[in-house]
């Protein structure tokens, strides 16, 4: 029999990306035009208690898609590609980019595994070369707009983790020898998955866990 493949599994935001993607997507929005001042003071707010603790990244994702509430999707999929280059792509960390590449060259299977959303991190994918893309799926209504809310997870915490059983379950992937890196405790599920967990610029809370743990801390650059 074969030897198993070894994977990596990456998060997106502040591991990858060295700034959270919602906070550039809603400069962005702005300064275009495109977004309502009482969303910027909603997510503002709930950010504000996010950061001590106080709401999960599920609620807090939750309140990120109600933007999208009766807007069709087809534009901002048309948009992404240029919106990845000019916005997302220059603040690719660039010490984490480096690992995706020399995972790359290990034929390891590349997995990017992350609350944001399918159509904003395809191009990203494409770009680095990953193999899967396990996020959060926007949900269509029977109007063809898109309803604010995701189809199936949030793919966070617990359901980061039960993503990526079960995609390991299907390519009988060696979890003990996989890697896995991501910045946030809610990710603690996900990095105890695996034999080899990297904390980037890890949280309070999991920079505590992985030094009690033994797991490697990371740099952005």
């Amino acid at each position: 029999m074969g030897t198993k493949p070894i994977a990596a599994f990456f998060d997106f935001d502040r591991t990858l990306l060295v700034e959270n993607s919602p906070k550039l997507g809603i400069r962005y929005l702005w300064d275009r035009g495109e977004v309502s001042l009482p969303y910027v003071m909603k997510i503002a707010f709930a950010n504000w208690f996010y950061q001590k603790n106080l709401i999960s990244e599920t609620i807090m994702a939750r309140l990120l898609l109600s933007y999208y509430r009766k807007r069709d999707l087809a534009p901002f999929e048309q948009g992404s590609e240029n919106y990845y280059r000019e916005v997302l792509k220059p603040h690719l960390a660039p010490n984490i980019v480096s690992r995706v590449q020399a995972h790359k060259k290990l034929e390891h299977i590349l997995v990017m595994i992350s609350a944001g959303v399918r159509y904003l991190l395809k191009p990203v994918v494409n770009d680095l070369g990953f193999d899967h893309l396990i996020c959060t799926d926007l949900r269509v209504g029977k109007d063809g707009l898109l309803t604010g809310r995701p189809q199936g997870y949030v793919c966070t915490g617990k359901n980061k983790k039960k993503a990526a059983t079960e995609l390991s379950e299907m390519l009988s992937i060696d979890l003990g020898n996989s890697y896995a890196y991501g910045d946030h405790h809610s990710d603690i599920p996900m990095l105890e998955m695996v034999g080899n967990p990297y904390a980037v610029e890890p949280t309070r809370v999991l920079r505590r866990v992985a030094l009690k743990r033994g797991w490697p801390i990371l740099s952005h650059r």
